[in-house]
C-alpha cells in the first residue's frame, strides 16, 4: 500500500498550482476505494473525501422504475447531478453536497459542506472512468486518475461478508453479492477508461 500511495502522491504533486485538484479514486464495489481515499486524505495537505454515494437515486424512485434490486448500478444514479456537482466543485469556494446513510439506506441532501479550505478532491466511486454515455462526460473533469484492481475472487469473498455485515444470512449475503455487486464489478472492470495510476491489490 505504501508504494502505491507513493505513486499517487507523486501524480498529484505533478499537478500542484493549478488550484483546486479532482482527484478520481475508481473501481468495482468492494475494491477498497474508501479506505485508499482515507489514507491519501491523512497523508495529502488540504485532501478532503467526496464520495459518489450520494448520488444513489432513492429506493422509492428505484421502484417505480423496477431498478430496486439493481440497486447501486450505473443506471441507479443521478448522473447528471453528480457531474453538475463535479463542475461545481472545480469552481466554487464552498459546495454542499449530499452524503449517503448506510444505516437507513437513503441520500441525505446538504449533509456536508465542501470549504474553500479543500484544495485537493479525492472523488471515489465505481463508475468515474465508465466508457458509457452519460458517465464518460466526466472524464473531463479529472486531474489525475486512479483505479484499483482487485482480482474477482476477492471481490466475492469481499462483498459476501459486507452482506453479512449488514445481518443477511450467508445465503442470501451470496445472493445478493453475486446477483447485482458482482455484475457492476465485471462492468466496471471491462468497461472503464485507462487510469494514470493502477493500484493492484488482492
Amino acid at each position: 500500500m505504501n508504494e502505491a500511495l507513493d505513486r499517487i502522491k507523486a501524480a498529484i504533486a505533478a499537478q500542484a498550482g493549478q488550484g483546486r485538484l479532482l482527484i478520481a479514486i475508481a473501481g468495482p464495489p468492494g475494491a477498497g476505494k474508501s479506505t485508499l481515499a482515507e489514507a491519501l486524505a491523512v497523508q495529502i495537505d488540504g485532501a478532503v473525501v467526496v464520495p459518489m454515494d450520494g448520488f444513489h437515486l432513492d429506493n422509492r424512485v428505484l421502484e417505480a422504475r423496477g431498478l430496486l434490486p439493481r440497486k447501486g448500478a450505473p443506471e441507479t444514479f443521478d448522473v447528471a447531478g453528480f457531474t453538475a456537482l463535479v463542475s461545481r466543485l472545480r469552481g466554487a469556494d464552498e459546495v454542499v453536497i449530499p452524503v449517503f446513510d448506510r444505516s437507513r439506506d437513503i441520500a441525505v441532501a446538504g449533509a456536508r459542506v465542501i470549504g474553500p479550505e479543500a484544495r485537493v478532491l479525492l472523488i471515489e466511486g465505481n463508475y468515474l472512468l465508465l466508457n458509457e454515455a452519460p458517465w464518460r462526460g466526466l472524464a473531463a473533469h479529472w486531474d489525475v486518475t486512479i483505479a484499483i484492481e482487485v482480482p474477482i475472487e476477492v471481490l466475492e469473498a469481499r462483498l459476501i461478508q459486507r452482506w453479512r455485515d449488514h445481518g443477511l444470512t450467508q445465503d442470501a449475503a451470496r445472493a445478493r453479492a453475486l446477483g447485482n455487486d458482482i455484475p457492476n464489478a465485471r462492468r466496471v472492470v471491462a468497461g472503464s477508461v485507462a487510469a494514470d495510476v493502477v493500484v493492484r491489490q488482492g
